[in-house]
């Protein structure tokens, strides 16, 4: 047996038996020794890493590849700081677009116009064209009276902006997006996660109604692996309006499921059948998580998805036909509502390693945290949200529920299962400087956002890896540097627990390494 055997490093193994070392063995993609085990095998080719520092390659639990590949190719009004600037992209786009045809715009945010848009002021610049322009939450659009025209009659809307349902209406008026180009949308997502040391993510939601982009959209990941433009491992999260009432024996106990029973761990290593998702609430970039108490400054606290009968029914749905479910859940009365649900499901039918998620869980109170831990729920959290938006999420949440959000020692403190990740594209897909904000809870301006919830260097890494892989059943293959799991590995420049930890999001990722072959995104 002739290995690859990688040098003069510091190998932070994530296994509390052997924390460190400094040599690795790998053959046939997968890890077969450390240090003197390493050392003892036959090497066909020795790889010196000149003292970097090499973790388990990044997992991020909660991403959505498509829409950030598409939303890189789509023209955005982001950089705009007026209404008028964002007519001036909206006309150029709408010259580009053959008439009665629609002009797709992202990077939609009111807050820094002061107000939304309305669908009169995009009339005017879009020449009788359809406008639909993606709010950057994912959770909202700005429509025209063109788009509006074509919308069954009462569907609510503020002059023009969607929330929520009333926007997976707008979306299902276009075509679904073509296999190949979203093929080509996920590796382009993909090589941008590589080079940030992702090796392995979940795929947070496709085919639905909210984020799918095709009712075969799992045909796109199949198409991207087969062509050599899926260069890392992805799990899909399936959304839960797929599933539709069967005829099942009624010893099975399942009501509604995907056709041909499909569910959580259909796949292989590479591209598999993640958890199902559930959505319960909106965003707080939209202000549509939903809250127990109202906004400040606002008087409503946000809006559930459905009516919440329909939502436990379908969590319960789900539990009885074998899913894990990862419930999107962001405001505390969403959190509520997912974990009386998941309480109530395993009292139906105990499944005691289901292992669900919420995910975001982005505003838990802290008398939430002991349900969290008794029910053995995981919290997936997003930590790059509190560098981005930090400063507006604590001043509509207040002095007295800002230190709830995105929480880290607090679940840990629980012996929660805590999860880093990133929901790219809605903000900054660095796990590096995710890691470096769950220690340091600093917004972007420097704002410090409930400094009790920070939590160790080590623990954010723990996160990533250790974390990441228990949440998507990968602990078996990935997660750790253990002779036996998968040889994917990102190259550090520096050590993350030995540098200040203000330097910790800047450190250069010199290699990704997926079944021990450095990808493309590479530097050795």
């Amino acid at each position: 047996m002739l290995c690859t055997r990688l040098t003069n490093a510091r190998f932070l193994t994530m296994e509390p038996d052997r924390p460190v070392a400094h040599e690795l063995g790998i053959w046939r993609g997968r890890i077969v020794g450390l240090d003197e085990e390493a050392a003892a095998l036959p090497a066909r080719r020795v790889v010196d890493l000149q003292g970097a520092t090499v973790l388990p390659g990044f997992i991020d639990s909660h991403v959505h590849l498509a829409w950030t590949g598409l939303k890189a190719g789509t023209p955005s009004i982001a950089s705009c700081g007026t209404v008028e600037e964002v007519l001036a992209v909206v006309a150029g786009a709408a010259a580009q677009v053959p008439e009665g045809g629609w002009v797709n715009l992202a990077g939609y945010d009111q807050r820094p116009l002061g107000r939304h848009l309305t669908a009169v002021e995009l009339d005017k610049a879009s020449g009788g064209r359809k406008v639909f322009m993606m709010h950057d939450s994912g959770h909202g659009c700005m429509v025209n009276t063109a788009v509006l025209e074509l919308l069954p009659p009462g569907l609510p809307h503020e002059e023009g902006f969607l929330a929520e349902a009333a926007m997976g209406v707008a979306r299902a008026l276009r075509l679904p997006h073509a296999q190949e180009d979203l093929a080509d949308a996920i590796g382009r997502a993909a090589r941008e996660c590589l080079a940030e040391g992702v090796t392995s993510c979940a795929e947070a939601g496709i085919a639905g109604s909210l984020f799918g982009h095709s009712p075969v959209e799992l045909g796109a990941y199949q198409l991207a692996r087969e062509t050599g433009r899926l260069p890392l491992r992805v799990q899909l999260m399936v959304a839960a309006d797929r599933l539709h009432p069967v005829a099942a024996h009624a010893s099975d106990g399942i009501p509604r499921a995907l056709d041909l029973g499909l569910r959580t761990g259909f796949g292989d290593e590479y591209l598999s059948v993640g958890a199902l998702k559930v959505y319960t609430d909106g965003g707080m970039m939209a202000r549509t998580a939903a809250l127990s108490s109202p906004y400040e400054g606002l008087d409503h606290a946000g809006q559930l998805q459905e009516e919440p009968d329909l939502l436990v029914q379908t969590v319960i749905d789900g539990h009885l036909a074998g899913w894990q479910l990862a419930i999107h859940a962001i405001g505390d009365r969403a959190v509520d509502l997912a974990l009386d649900a998941l309480e109530r499901a395993q009292r139906i039918r105990p499944r005691p390693d289901a292992r669900h998620r919420i995910e975001h869980a982005g505003l838990v109170r802290p008398d939430q945290l002991a349900r969290f831990a008794r029910l053995g729920v995981i919290a997936v959290v997003q930590p790059n949200f509190l560098r981005s938006f930090g400063d507006d999420y604590a001043a509509i949440m207040g002095e007295g529920r800002s230190p709830w959000l995105y929480r880290g020692k607090g679940f840990l403190k629980h012996g929660i299962t805590l999860v880093g990740s990133s929901d790219r594209p809605v903000t900054d897909g660095s796990p590096l400087r995710a890691v470096q904000f769950m220690v340091e809870r600093a917004s972007a301006s420097g704002h410090v956002i409930g400094p009790s919830e920070g939590t160790t260097v080590e623990q954010a890494l723990r996160a990533y890896t250790v974390g990441g892989a228990f949440a998507c059943h990968w602990e078996d293959s990935l997660g750790s540097l253990t002779p036996g799991k998968c040889a994917d590995l990102v190259v550090l420049a520096d050590d993350p627990t030995a540098v200040e930890t203000s330097r910790v999001g800047g450190i250069d990722v010199v290699a990704t390494f997926v079944d021990g072959q450095a990808t493309e995104e590479s530097k050795l």
